[in-house]
């Protein structure tokens, strides 16, 4: 047997479950340990507990969490890495259960110090109605939060008010690359948003 430090990119103890078993299968047929090493280290599922490649003195992570246990599971997971402060941004879907709406806002007001509340896919209802709705559910939380209808300035508004030891959750979008509203979708990549914005405060802030 082979000791050896295993880094991976993906954080949350289901992804050490899964490297586990992974490291298993991978010896069953002989793959170097070098090898599985440097595979787990750089695997990740896009969308799923990304970590964006800021370098900042806190964190954007981007999950696709979209349900009421999924957004706690990411929240048990989070809270492990003893944050500062969670700064969570998200909305619900258009033409979806209200009662997740009610839900949502709930959980994302009990476990977030801060919320930024925006659009995720709107579809052929208001935002402004669906915002509505997640406030019935924050305002039973001592939840500070804001309303924010664009989610790109949503997004950069999470990362102007970040601080060091921060995390800033990205909740729904996931791995989508689209804001669909009225039945047409836009290209929307949440990554590309927070890596463009960081970057840009470097060159004309130069706050990180």
């Amino acid at each position: 047997m082979i000791k050896t430090n295993i880094e991976l990119n993906t954080p949350g103890y289901f992804s050490l479950y899964n490297a586990v078993t992974a490291i298993s299968v991978a010896r069953k047929y002989n793959i170097p340990y070098l090898a599985i090493r440097e595979g787990l280290k750089n695997a990740f599922i896009k969308g799923r507990m990304e970590v964006v490649p800021i370098y900042t003195g806190f964190s954007v992570i981007i999950d696709y969490a979209h349900n009421e246990l999924s957004v706690e599971s990411l929240f048990e997971t989070i809270k492990h890495y003893n944050p500062r402060r969670i700064i969570s941004v998200f909305g619900c879907g258009g033409n979806r259960s209200k009662l997740r709406r009610y839900s949502m806002g709930e959980i994302i007001g009990k476990n977030s110090d801060i919320s930024v509340i925006t659009s995720d896919n709107s579809r052929y209802e208001k935002v402004e109605d669906i915002v509505c709705d997640i406030l019935i559910g924050i305002n039973k939380t001592n939840n500070e939060h804001i309303i924010i209808y664009d989610r790109k300035k949503a997004i950069e508004h999470a990362i102007d008010i970040a601080e060091k030891g921060d995390v800033i959750l990205l909740i729904g979008k996931g791995h989508e690359h689209y804001e669909e509203i009225e039945g047409v979708k836009y290209p929307f990549s949440e990554r590309q948003i927070v890596l463009d914005y960081v970057n840009l405060k470097r060159l004309q802030d130069n706050l990180f």
